[in-house]
Order: structure tokens, then sequence, then C-alpha cells
């Protein structure tokens, strides 16, 4: 198939999330998708927090806000149809003294302002809800959910290929060209011509983006989410998910516990710089993609305007007593000893050259390809209906 009408780069939850929703609108296209990693899902959409976000945080209106919780509907439905396990076991996000309160209600009108059903609550239900977390106020979500993300991109892929079409993985995209009305993509495993092109190449989507839009106002700054989680005999410290009430200043929420459908709980994540873009450990640096982020221009001004976080999310990153302390915030009874490792993730955060922090999800549109720049957190719960909007961007130019 080197002439699809589709070609979708990157076979996270997006991409795939795309594709399923093109071929429910059009079964007669054709789609390739393409993954450069041998196995799909293997960066942001199989190393998150699995949580079904109700959509409580977000800015009235804003995409995120409308796609989280159209997403999340989606996502059930299709879930409860495949027969993939979730729970919607809800969360509570606490305030843990005075100070944190106007926040905490600025984050509660928000919910409510987005549709959410959430509500203030007392110390004392607090304590029938989660018996260990501290805490002298708190938001209950009962929307909340969670899900494995890696089993919904595996059925969605089932379901692409049942259909007839291809996914190959192991292929990387080494170049893009759009001319004489016509679209190339050059990869490692020869040219093809498709009729539309969707980046969904998540970590590297700027990079894919700028081979069909210049000039490109912005750069993907990689942050190294680090987790842990609890023994087995602390499980009983989280119930569900307990989060603190976020910084507004900083686009992370802050380490949280989340129970996944496993049963195992989570801890993390943090927020460090990664020196490499598929960075996971401490030690992992690629001098091209640290060049590319230190010589970013927005870089040294978001370094300016975060450096007190900064130095804090790298000492909560090299000291486990850090690490510790933040979570007992929440949960005093936790010590060093309950905290087993866990895989890390990277976040993808798009930073733009006048230093701002790109928090909706965005895209850029060229003549042949529909690139989808921004898609961070809660975009695996809004994969679904982003990757409807992604049809709808397209579906003029199939009329």
């Amino acid at each position: 198939m080197k002439s699809p009408d589709i070609l979708i780069i990157g076979g996270g939850i997006i991409g795939l999330a795309c594709a399923y929703n093109f071929l429910k609108q059009y079964p007669e296209k054709s789609v390739l998708l393409l993954e450069k990693e041998q196995e799909l899902a293997v960066h942001q959409s199989g190393r998150n927090s699995g949580v079904l976000h109700a959509g409580i945080y977000y800015r009235p209106g804003s995409l995120k806000a409308v796609n989280c919780r159209t997403g999340k509907a989606a996502m059930e439905e299709f879930c409860a149809r495949e027969g993939i396990n979730y729970e919607t076991c809800g969360k509570v996000i606490v305030a843990v003294d005075a100070s944190e309160l106007a926040a905490l209600r600025s984050i509660y009108d928000r919910g409510r302002a987005n549709g959410v059903k959430c509500e203030l609550i007392e110390r004392s239900r607090l304590r029938e809800l989660e018996p260990y977390a501290a805490g002298i106020k708190a938001i209950h979500v009962p929307e909340t959910g969670i899900v494995d993300f890696s089993q919904v991109c595996s059925r969605l892929a089932d379901i692409i290929k049942a259909k007839g079409h291809r996914i190959l993985t192991g292929v990387r995209v080494t170049g893009l060209q759009e001319k004489s009305g016509e679209a190339i993509v050059e990869t490692t495993r020869g040219e093809f011509y498709p009729r539309y092109i969707i980046n969904c190449a998540g970590l590297h989507s700027d990079r894919i983006t700028a081979m069909s839009v210049q000039p490109l106002f912005s750069k993907i700054i990689p942050f190294r989410g680090e987790y842990y989680k609890l023994k087995p005999e602390a499980e009983k410290f989280c119930n569900t998910l307990i989060y603190p009430v976020p910084d507004p200043r900083f686009p992370f929420l802050g380490v949280h516990f989340t129970r996944k459908v496993s049963g195992e709980v989570k801890c993390g994540p943090n927020a460090v710089l990664a020196f490499a873009r598929e960075g996971y450990r401490k030690t992992d640096i690629k001098l091209q993609d640290l060049f590319e982020s230190l010589t970013h221009p927005g870089f040294a001004k978001i370094a300016v305007k975060y450096w007190r976080t900064g130095i804090w999310e790298v000492w909560r990153s090299l000291s486990k007593d850090a690490f510790v302390k933040a979570l007992q915030r929440l949960v005093p009874e936790v010590r060093a000893d309950h905290l087993l490792p866990y895989p890390s993730g990277i976040r993808a955060q798009v930073v733009t050259t006048a230093g701002q922090i790109l928090d909706d999800f965005a895209f850029l549109e060229s003549a042949k390809v529909v690139n989808v720049i921004n898609a961070p957190s809660p975009g695996a719960t809004a994969s679904l209906s982003i990757g409807k909007v992604v049809v709808e961007r397209l579906a003029k130019r199939f009329q």
C-alpha cells in the first residue's frame, strides 16, 4: 500500500484513534499507519498514570475541557463494548492546609463549569473515602476512572487490521515533502505517496511538523516523570486516587497516588528535564535532543520563570527522602521502605519561542498534513475525541 488515502505517523493512542475514527466515517478509504518502534504504544501511551480524567482542571471551553468530557464518554463506551477492564473509582483532590483552600475552590468551580460531577467535602467525609489521606478539605470527583491504555491501543490496532488496513512497525519517517499538490513520505522502508497525512508522532511531532510547516515557533521539551509503587502491604493507604492541589503556575499536577486496574498503587510523577526525548533513566543522554532543548529560545525563559520549582523537582528526583516527604503531605503513613522502583514516563511539553508553555491541545495544518502538535494529559482520555476532531479537519478535503 504505497498510496493510501491517509498515512498516519505514530502508533500511540492518538494515531490509532485517528485511524479508528477515520475508518468509521470513511470505511471505503484506505489507511496506513507507521510506527518507528517495533511495538505500538511504547512511549507516552504506554507510560502514563492510566487515569480516565473527568475534566475538572481545564479552562472551560478549551479543547482540553471539551474533548476530555466527550473523549472519556467515548472511551468508556469503547471499553465496555470491547471487553476492556476499566473502573470508575473516583478520586479526591486534597488541600492539606488553609493556604490551598482558595486554589481548591477554583478547581471545584472549573469542574462545575465543565459539567463535572464533584463536591467539596470536609475532613470527616475524606476519611471515609480515603482513611489514610491527610487534609482539611477536599474535592471528591466520583466520575474519575482508571484503565490500561496499552490494552486500548492493542484493541484499536486489532480493529484496524481486521478491516484490512496495514500497521507497519519499525518504520521511521525521514522526510516529508509537499509539492505539485502531492505528498511524499520518505521512510526507512522507502517512499509512500498518500493523499493526506496525519502526524501523531508524540515526542517527535514537532520534528515531523517542521517538515511541512515553516517557520515553526515551538519545540518539544521532554520532561521525565518518575514513579514508585507501593509494596503490597502498603497498598491499603490508597483506595482510589489521591491528588494534591496543583500549583496553578506549573503545568503538572504534582506527585499523587494512583490505583491501577491491576490493583497496584503508583506514586508520582515528579517532572524533571530529560536529557533525551526517550530518556527514561537519569543517565540517558542524547546530545542532539539536549542541544535542541537548551538552545530553544523558549527554554531559557521558562527556566527563569520556574527555577525554584525546577530545583525542587530535581532534588526530589535525586533524593528518595524528598520524594517521600511530598507523598507524606498526602498520606503521612507512607515511608521510604514502602516504595519500590517503577518505570518512568516522558511528557512531551510544547514550549513556544516566547517561553509560553502550550497548555491546550493544538493542531497545525498544511495543504496535505494535519499535525497534532500538542496532546498532553488528558490526551489519552480524550484520544477518541481528538481522533474525531482530526477526521473532521480532513472531511472537507474528501468532499
